[in-house]
């Protein structure tokens, strides 16, 4: 399933349209259980950011899911949750804000007795039960720590994750109003990005992009002219230029679109869980993603 998606068009500020759950037979049929919440974050013009998101607990939450959103933004970041810990509440759901940063995460990290302890003071950013929240908090606390340097940041709060906590996958997506950063880690599940020309591989096209599953789709009549860098756990449409982060590849596109990326983590976590280890619901969530991949 297509959990994860961001996307940067900076420094230009388009209009995208998105649907977070388009297609309901699709996903009757690929996945074993329904999706726990939805969410979708963009920034204003001011640079402060704008988060909508939703847990499914109900028929009316389905439909916010489905109805289509149109936003503009120079970089965009959305989120399909199958819950692995926290119950269905807007504070569980992803995208999570700090510090006027977004933050969406697919995966399972454990031990979060131990990460509290580690968050210190930072913990105070955490709302709710989620692994993926206190993984937030703890980039946010080494950010900061370097100086406001997010890659920095990120790559310390991964490092000291991998080292100490079980894990059994680490992807995320973080954005600012001009940046984006993007990280895989270990292989366990795919991520992958288009770095777009304008108009796409043919010229003269507008973006319509969409998860095979049936999850997120985007359009995007701007990107005719406009390039784009597109983040996203599935390959979304038929352009060859799409490619797979390697495990432990953190991607940073700045406010001018310039792509860089390195591997921040050459080997894998120090306490790698496999899917038989986890509980029931961390599974069977983790179980989802991987689905749509065999």
């Amino acid at each position: 399933m297509c959990r994860l998606f961001g996307m940067s068009a900076a420094p230009q500020r388009v209009h995208a349209t998105f649907w977070l759950l388009e297609a309901p037979d699709s996903l009757a049929e690929q996945s074993r259980r329904e999706p726990d919440g939805t969410g979708l974050g963009t920034f204003a013009p001011d640079g402060s950011p704008r988060v909508e998101k939703q847990p499914i607990a109900a028929y009316q939450d389905m439909r916010f899911a489905r109805e289509a959103k149109e936003r503009e933004s120079t970089t965009f970041i959305a989120h399909v949750r199958y819950a692995s810990t926290g119950g269905l509440n807007p504070r569980n759901t992803h995208p999570f804000c700090q510090h006027g940063r977004l933050f969406a995460h697919n995966g399972v990290v454990e031990g979060l007795d131990r990460l509290d302890a580690e968050l210190g003071d930072y913990r105070s950013l955490v709302d709710g039960d989620t692994d993926s929240e206190r993984v937030f908090a703890l980039i946010t606390q080494r950010t900061d720590r370097h100086d406001g340097d997010v890659g920095a940041g990120i790559a310390d709060a991964v490092q000291w994750i991998s080292e100490n906590l079980p894990v059994f996958a680490v992807n995320l997506v973080l954005t600012t109003s001009t940046d984006l950063w993007a990280l895989r880690y270990p292989d366990t599940h795919e991520l992958n990005v288009l770095e777009r020309a304008a108009g796409g591989v043919r010229g003269g096209r507008h973006l319509d992009q969409a998860s095979p599953a049936g999850t997120v789709r985007t359009r995007s009549a701007e990107l005719a002219r406009h390039p784009a860098v597109v983040v996203a756990s599935e390959q979304m449409d038929e352009d060859p230029r799409w490619r797979p982060l390697q495990s432990g590849e953190l991607l940073h596109v700045d406010g001018q679109l310039n792509v860089t990326s390195r591997v921040i983590l050459d080997r894998p976590p120090a306490h790698l869980l496999t899917l038989d280890q986890l509980g029931e619901k961390a599974a069977a969530s983790q179980r989802n993603q991987r689905s749509a991949h065999t």
